[in-house]
Order: structure tokens, then sequence, then C-alpha cells
């Protein structure tokens, strides 16, 4: 885990934002087009997203740390995030909120445009721009597909589409993210969600402070 700042005088007035590593780089982004400049960043690693059960008692562990520096302020930057309603019990014992939603492919989107098309998403395979960062990393390596690319149908046969959710403009991830639906055998789609409710629920957050 990103180790937060240590604590100065003023550190009940901060924002603290424990967020999933994988949407570091986007609060960041938003923390400077909003200007919030009280609020501060420490992340749990972004692999977790491949091992749900450790989110809930890393994350209850990261806010006792954080409450224990003088945090009084805290926001959890991840949906659910396939815990199952564990992470929310974690954030009930703490009296802290968190992202709306299932998950960051929803938030980006925003839940009202998510809500719309979630049931034909069922068969997308989603990514953003961190996984297009770390699409190698994340899934082609550790899948062993560089070695037996014919392994690509046993673990995405059940996805008929690639939808990329485009956080930025950026044509090289672009390219990236054309090249792993042709990799995998899927139709492609791009979609520009921007920072989606990321920036609302920050904005809000920083605001009730």
């Amino acid at each position: 885990m990103v180790k937060t700042q240590k604590m100065e005088p003023n550190q009940t007035d901060r924002l603290l934002v424990i967020a999933c590593g994988m949407i570091a780089r986007e609060v960041l982004a938003v923390k400077q087009q909003l200007k919030l400049d009280h609020l501060e960043l420490t992340c749990l690693p972004a692999e977790f997203h491949f091992y749900p059960d450790r989110i809930a008692p890393a994350m209850d562990k990261a806010i006792e740390k954080a409450k224990a520096q003088g945090y009084q302020h805290i926001f959890v930057g991840y949906a659910d995030c396939g815990t199952g309603g564990l992470l929310d019990r974690v954030i009930e014992k703490h009296g802290v909120e968190r992202m709306a939603g299932p998950h960051c492919f929803a938030f980006y989107q925003g839940m009202d445009a998510y809500a719309k098309v979630a049931d034909g998403d069922m068969m997308s395979f989603y990514m953003t721009d961190f996984l297009c960062r770390q699409f190698d990393a994340f899934f082609i390596k550790p899948l062993g597909l560089d070695r037996h690319p014919e392994l690509v149908k046993d673990y995405f046969g059940n996805y008929e589409k690639l939808t990329y959710l485009a956080q930025t403009d950026d044509p090289e991830l672009d390219k990236v993210a054309e090249h792993a639906a042709r990799l995998l055998g899927l139709a492609y789609e791009r979609r520009s969600t921007g920072y989606g409710d990321l920036i609302s629920e920050l904005a809000r957050v920083a605001a009730s402070g």
C-alpha cells in the first residue's frame, strides 16, 4: 500500500481518499482538475482487482491506520468491486463512504448511463486506461498467453465484445485496446467516458468536510 504523508498539525482538515491502485492516476487528475488541494491519496494494490477477498480486510487496516494518524475525513475510492458486501461492512464500521456502484466500470460510465447498458454488456470484457497500460502485465503474462496463445478461448471464450472505457483521448491506448480485441477474438467498442461519477463524487465529499 502506498504510504500516506506523515501527519501534520492540520491533518484533520485533509480529505484522505483510500483508493484502488487502478484508479490512482484518475483520482489525481480529478484532484488537479477541481483544484482539491486538501485531498490526499493512498492506494491499495491494483492487483486486488483479481483478489477481491483481500480488499475488505486491507481497507479495514488502512482506515484504522489513517484514523490513528489523525485523519477524520476519509473516503473510500472503491465500488463494491466483487467483495459481495464485505467492503460495505467495513465502511459501516468506520462511518465512511465509498463510490456508488458495483465496480469502477460502472462509475466511470456514470451510474445512470451504466444502468441503461448493463444488461447488454453482460458479455463485454471491459478495459480502462489503466488496463490498457497494464494489458501485458495484468493479462497476457499472468495467464500465460504469451507462451500459450491457444488458451485465449479458455479464458475469454464467454465474452463477445471488448469495450474500452476511455478516460482520456490517447491514440496509443486506443491501439492497445484495438490490438487486445483482435488478440482475444472479440468485437470492439470504444466509449469515451472521461472520469464519470468520480468527478462529482470527489467534488461532493471534498465539499462536505
